[in-house]
């Protein structure tokens, strides 16, 4: 039966007919882990997400596993949380299931110092690790990188043009992407000759689905008689919280409060005005990986980093 599962070329056409009919009666479903032990290959690729109910995240996955599917690989999920030991066992049970490649959706799976990022490096002794979004200089690991330092270099840049200078900046994650956007953001300011105080960068740590948290967050900067024209999101759910802010504050938007956005989700068309966002162009970095990840896997010579440009996609919430 084997043989006719792999395609044997020693194997005749009345046997091979005998035996497929044989598994159609009996309604047989070739063992996916079997089969690998014998090709070497499960055609089987794991991915890690931190959290699946996060907008950015959840439609990153889809994206990949569309790819898989239509490069004929299966695909194995888990969501890992963000701690760090969770996700050293998601990965470790992984690489358990023989898959061919394991696939890292999310900058956060990225540390800051080379023990956190020890175990990355360990899995990609054994299979080739895919970073979305994320970038480790490893042997055996590829990166796919939107270039969130310049996206948010030119979005604030493009604030202060339109001569909004007291630009809040609200952000909600340390990860190696939101690390690059604070950084765009503080360059941008500084290259314009502007000073601000550190109460102008806002980190929230609430649930990313509290948007009423979030806005009671900006409520709670301004009673500080911390003064803004100009919020710069680091995501577009604290950005609809900005627009939630202008509106209870009855703040004109964009004349009294400009929003900036990230990720041009479904969010940036579920609000009045609609939302100015930066398009990070997750489709792309997500099809990008895939033809980088087949390409690695039929051994070809593949760059170890690609790296894309965002752009600003302009809506009601800013002056321009």
């Amino acid at each position: 039966m084997s043989r006719v599962l792999n395609g044997s070329s020693n194997v005749s056409e009345k046997t091979r007919k005998k035996v497929m009919e044989v598994m159609e009666e009996y309604d047989y479903t070739p063992n996916a882990f079997a089969r690998g032990l014998g090709l070497n290959t499960m055609n089987t690729i794991g991915i890690l997400c931190a959290d699946s109910s996060d907008l950015y995240l959840a439609k990153a996955v889809y994206y990949i596993e569309q790819s898989l599917r239509a490069n004929n690989y299966d695909s194995l999920l888990c969501c890992t949380g963000y701690d760090l030991q969770n996700k050293e066992k998601c990965l470790e049970l992984l690489l358990s299931k023989k898959v061919d490649s394991i696939i890292l959706v999310g900058s956060n799976f990225i540390g800051e110092t080379a023990a956190d990022n020890k175990y990355i490096r360990d899995a990609a002794a054994e299979v080739p690790i895919m970073l979305l979004n994320a970038a480790l200089d490893s042997p055996n690991v590829y990166s796919i990188v939107s270039d969130d330092y310049r996206s948010m270099y030119e979005a604030a840049s493009a604030l202060i043009s339109a001569g909004i200078r007291d630009i809040l900046y609200f952000y909600n994650s340390n990860s190696y992407s939101g690390r690059h956007k604070l950084s765009g953001y503080q360059a941008a300011m500084t290259d314009a000759g502007i000073t601000l105080p550190p109460s102008m960068t806002q980190f929230y740590t609430g649930s990313h689905e509290d948007i009423d948290a979030m806005t009671q967050t900006l409520f709670n900067v301004s009673k500080r008689g911390i003064k803004f024209n100009g919020v710069i999101a680091a995501d577009d759910n604290l950005a609809v919280a900005a627009v939630k802010y202008a509106r209870q504050k009855d703040l004109k938007i964009p004349e009294e409060l400009a929003v900036i956005g990230y990720n041009n989700s479904i969010l940036t068309t579920c609000c009045e005005p609609e939302l100015t966002s930066i398009d990070n162009k997750l489709e792309t970095l997500c099809q990008q990986l895939i033809t980088s990840l087949m390409g690695v896997l039929a051994g070809n010579s593949i760059p170890k980093k690609a790296l894309f440009s965002g752009e600003l996609i302009k809506r009601g919430t800013t002056p321009f």
